[in-house]
C-alpha cells in the first residue's frame, strides 16, 4: 500500500515547480521589455510605456519627457553592461537540469530580481531629474496630467495587466 505522506508530497513539489517556472516567465517577460527600453530598440522616439513600476507618474509624462528619460536610460553605462540573453540561457539550463536544483534557479531569479531592481532604481532617477529639469509651468502641467491620469477611468483589461 502507498505510503500517503509520499502522494501528498508530489503534488506540492509539483507546483512549486509550476509557480518558479511561472515567476520565471513573468520575469522574463519583464526583462525583455526592460532590457528593449534600455538597450535603445525604440530608437529616439519616446517609448510607448515607460512603467518600470512608476505606474501613472509615467502615463503623466510628455512625449518629450519619456523620450529624455529613455535617453538617458540608454546612456547609462551600468545598464548596459548586463548579459541578459545569458542570463536568461541560464535560466532555461537550470530548468532543463537533470535531476533538478531548485537553489541553482532561485540563485539565478534573485539575481534577475536584483538587475530589475537597479533598472528601476536607474528609472525612478531620470524621472526625477527630468522633473527637477522641468520649469514651474511644466510642473504644473505635468500635475494636472497625473491628476487627470489618477482620475481616469481605466478599462478592465488594463487594470489586470498592472499597466
Amino acid at each position: 500500500m502507498a505510503d500517503p505522506k509520499e502522494t501528498t508530497a508530489r503534488p506540492s513539489r509539483l507546483w512549486r515547480i509550476v509557480l518558479v517556472v511561472s515567476l520565471a516567465l513573468n520575469l522574463a517577460v519583464v526583462g525583455v521589455v526592460g532590457g528593449a527600453l534600455v538597450s535603445g530598440r525604440f530608437k529616439d522616439g519616446p517609448p510607448s510605456r515607460i512603467d518600470f513600476g512608476l505606474g501613472p507618474v509615467a502615463r503623466a509624462m510628455s512625449p518629450d519627457d519619456r523620450r529624455e528619460i529613455g535617453r538617458a536610460l540608454r546612456q547609462d553605462r551600468s545598464l548596459r553592461s548586463h548579459d541578459f540573453s545569458g542570463q536568461m540561457a541560464a535560466m532555461t539550463a537550470a530548468l532543463r537540469a537533470d535531476p533538478y536544483q531548485p537553489a541553482a534557479l532561485e540563485s539565478l531569479l534573485e539575481d534577475h530580481a536584483t538587475r530589475l531592481s537597479q533598472v528601476q532604481a536607474r528609472a525612478r532617477l531620470a524621472v526625477l531629474d527630468r522633473i527637477a529639469a522641468m520649469s514651474p509651468d511644466d510642473r504644473s502641467s505635468f500635475a494636472d496630467r497625473l491628476d487627470a491620469e489618477l482620475q481616469r477611468e481605466r478599462p478592465a483589461r488594463e487594470r489586470r495587466s498592472g499597466d
